[in-house]
């Protein structure tokens, strides 16, 4: 019985000998030319668009990038010009309100002038106006003093006859 175990054992390494692990019979070229198509299929299908999707999507993020870019600095520009213009401005309009506050001073000390004018006009007239009130009344006093002066000689010299 061990021999035929023996035999049986011997004749299966020999099949196993003739269809074997690296048996290079029609099969090999076969697998080989179906991974060939098989990768030439999936580079065609799959891997050129989506790596067209990819390089296409780069370039669209690319270009955004230096559209953003170039959009902020324009912005920046813009900034600093209306910032420049804001400064002009303002100093503009402070000269505008020195000059006017200026213009407005000359103006009352021109006013205050002309009515100090005025009124030292109005003063020299009414000092004019006293010094003759008080003429005349010195006058119309020595009128009356010399008529009184004449009254009261007459009476003297009357009562003295």
């Amino acid at each position: 019985m061990t021999h035929w175990t023996i035999v049986l054992a011997t004749e299966a390494v020999e099949k196993t000998a003739e269809g074997g692990l690296f048996d290079f019979d029609a099969t090999l070229p076969v697998m080989a030319i179906q991974f060939l198509v098989l990768a030439a299929l999936l580079n065609k299908l799959f891997y050129k668009p989506i790596g067209q999707a990819i390089d296409d999507r780069s370039d669209y993020i690319r270009t955004n990038l230096v559209d953003a870019k170039e959009r902020q600095q324009k912005a920046e520009d813009l900034a600093v010009q209306y910032e420049q213009e804001l400064r002009n401005v303002r100093r503009e309009a402070q000269n505008v309100i020195a000059a006017a506050q200026a213009e407005a001073q000359k103006v009352v000390a021109d006013e205050i002038k002309s009515a100090q004018a005025e009124a030292l006009a109005e003063r020299e007239k009414a000092a004019l106006e006293i010094e003759a009130q008080r003429e005349s009344a010195f006058k119309s006093l020595e009128q009356q003093v010399d008529s009184l002066s004449q009254a009261i000689a007459s009476k003297l010299v009357g009562a003295k006859l």
